[in-house]
């Protein structure tokens, strides 16, 4: 089967092509940039889509940003972005999308991610074409943004500051299971018209997290809560001065609420698909990136 998937460069993008194409699946990988892997296409151009989808059967929609810079937009990326990828769709003949969406999207809420994610999800369920948007939890595993943050975190720094001072809880989802029921919905056409919730088995404090990701590191950092608005700043700092911020406006957003419950009704998840894999030791280890500090070649000056 023959599927193209946006924001392939990503976390999650490339986790669901290199499973697809594990199985022998055509995938198109869509980016931005030129490469002999990838084809060449924007979210602002209906036509270069189109083009892309050409032969698709099914797009998984993953391309997304956690902080804006410049005219990337949440409002160009997410909600422009995902009027093009369904208009491209329908021009081309794709029977299927997937929207990678997040846990707790949801309008009227003052956030402009949370706001812009859910508009994506409702340009998709008003599509008109089969579909199943997926509103996932904080998703881990090898090149995310958690392990790979917190593994060069605890390299850097002795002291480690939580969100807030109400502890809020997470339920980590392992990306195995995150594409495996999103290839369960693009492959065998699964959870049709439907939105659902995907979150990991075990629900645990985000100290907690915190603290196991630590001990396989072998790091004991001090760990001590902050005011979420000394958090908010310190985001819109490290958004201004590194490539990948620590953390983002937007994550601190997410955290500060905790992610184990979505914030809008959703469709249950078919039993078998239900995420099985628990935040373990060897589940971390397996997704850390190789130990280092954060240096000076992750400040934006050095791009």
């Amino acid at each position: 089967m023959k599927v193209a998937i946006t924001g392939a460069t990503g976390f999650v993008g490339s986790h669901l092509a290199d499973r697809l194409r594990s199985e022998g699946h055509e995938v198109v990988r869509i980016a931005r940039r030129s490469s002999e892997q990838f084809v060449v296409a924007s979210l602002d151009s209906v036509d270069q889509l189109v083009t892309a989808f050409s032969g698709c059967k099914a797009v998984a929609h993953c391309a997304g940003i956690n902080r804006e810079m410049g005219e990337q937009t949440y409002a160009r990326v997410h909600v422009d972005g995902t009027r093009n990828v369904v208009e491209a769709a329908r021009r081309a003949g794709v029977e299927k999308i997937v929207l990678m969406s997040f846990l707790r999207a949801r309008p009227d809420c003052g956030s402009a991610y949370h706001e812009s994610k859910w508009a994506a999800e409702e340009i998709v369920r008003d599509s008109g074409l089969d579909y199943t948007v997926i509103k996932a939890g904080v998703v881990y595993g090898r090149g995310d943004h958690m392990l790979d943050h917190l593994s060069h975190a605890f390299h850097t720094f002795p002291v480690f500051a939580l969100v807030g001072f109400k502890p809020q809880t997470v339920r980590p989802l392992a990306i195995e299971d995150l594409v495996h029921v999103m290839r369960a919905a693009l492959i065998d056409r699964r959870m049709k018209r439907q939105t659902i919730a995907l979150v990991g088995p075990e629900e645990i404090y985000l100290s907690e997290a915190v603290t196991r990701v630590a001990e396989v590191v072998g790091k004991q950092p001090l760990m001590f809560p902050l005011p979420i608005r000394v958090h908010q700043f310190m985001a819109r700092v490290f958004e201004c001065t590194m490539k990948i911020p620590l953390v983002s406006v937007a994550q601190v957003r997410i955290l500060s609420e905790g992610l184990v419950e979505p914030a809008t009704p959703v469709s249950p998840v078919p039993y078998d698909l239900i995420p099985t894999r628990r935040f373990s030791f060897e589940q971390i280890r397996n997704g850390l990136p190789q130990p280092a500090p954060f240096c000076i070649g992750d400040l934006r000056l050095c791009s």
